[in-house]
Order: structure tokens, then C-alpha cells, then sequence
């Protein structure tokens, strides 16, 4: 999936965790929640050379290099979810719930990809959950369709939210 994708799929864990702490729609809180689940949902790809994250954070990015790392193993793996999980876990919870959800959004995406994800890294075995023909390739129409859907999920969120506030 793009990365477009991912930020999309990470604004809509955002929208969930600020729903479930009943956090105000228009506050400080919800902007850095949004934020912080648009740049979490792609954050998993600093693995792949040449991605926005990969760039942005180019230090880790090498070093992921270095170490032979490849892309959609260790960093979309649920080994390294639940490393980032006890490292962040000094995070205030709205924070580290919306870290967490967005960042567990890009490799559950990525399962519906042809290529699938090794979540189970070290072990080899890439995992997906659609058959091939039926797999969402990166870039394509069944993909802008897949975000189209995510982007429908996150308004439907909010207009709920909105409405279930008055």
C-alpha cells in the first residue's frame, strides 16, 4: 500500500481512540492524536529505501539497511509491535493507544496486499489475507478504492461523533 493509504488508515485508528477516551472534537488533544495516527500509520515503511519515512527518518532508515533488514519483515512484525508498545508505554494513554492502533494499522493493511507481511519475522513466511487474485496491489485501482472506503470510514466516525456530542 502507498503511503497515502496508510496515513489514511492511521487518521482512522486516530478517530477510534479518540472516540473510546471521549476526547473533544475540537480540542489540542484530537489535532495531536490526528497527527500523530497520520504519521504513525505510515511509520512501518521506514524499512523500504525510498519511502517518505524511509527519508524522513533517514538515520533508522540506514541502520535497517545496514542490518540487512528487508521491507514488510521485522518492522511489520508483531515481535517489533510489542517492542515499540513497551518502550512508548511512558506515553499519555490517549497517545500511546493512538500510536500503537496506527502504527498496528499499516502491517494489518499490508496483509491484504498480494506480497502480504511476515508478521511473524524472524520467521520467513510472508502472511496475507486475501487470495492473489483477489489482493490489493500497491498503487492500483483496487487500492484508491480501499482508501476511498477508509476515507468513508473516517467521515462516518466523525459525523457519528459529531452528532452523538449534541
Amino acid at each position: 500500500m502507498l503511503q497515502r493509504t496508510h496515513g489514511v488508515a492511521g487518521v482512522v485508528a486516530a478517530e477510534c481512540v479518540l472516540q473510546y477516551f471521549h476526547v473533544p472534537l475540537w480540542s489540542w488533544e484530537t489535532a495531536g492524536a490526528v497527527l500523530l495516527g497520520c504519521f504513525a500509520g505510515p511509520l512501518a515503511d521506514i524499512d523500504k529505501p525510498g519511502s517518505v519515512m524511509a527519508k524522513l527518518l533517514f538515520p533508522l532508515s540506514a541502520l535497517l539497511k545496514v542490518l540487512k533488514i528487508r521491507h514488510r519483515t521485522l518492522t511489520h512484525s508483531i515481535i517489533f509491535m510489542v517492542l515499540i508498545a513497551m518502550a512508548a508505554k511512558a506515553m499519555n494513554p490517549l497517545y500511546y493507544w493512538t500510536f500503537l492502533l496506527a502504527y498496528a494499522s499499516h502491517p494489518f493493511i499490508d496483509l491484504f496486499n498480494e506480497q502480504g507481511v511476515a508478521l511473524l519475522w524472524p520467521i520467513r513466511k510472508k502472511i496475507r489475507l486475501l487470495p492473489k487474485f483477489l489482493a490489493i496491489d500497491t498503487g492500483s485501482r483496487s487500492e484508491d478504492v480501499f482508501r476511498i472506503v477508509l476515507v468513508c470510514l473516517g467521515l462516518w466516525l466523525l459525523i457519528r461523533y459529531t452528532l452523538a456530542g449534541m
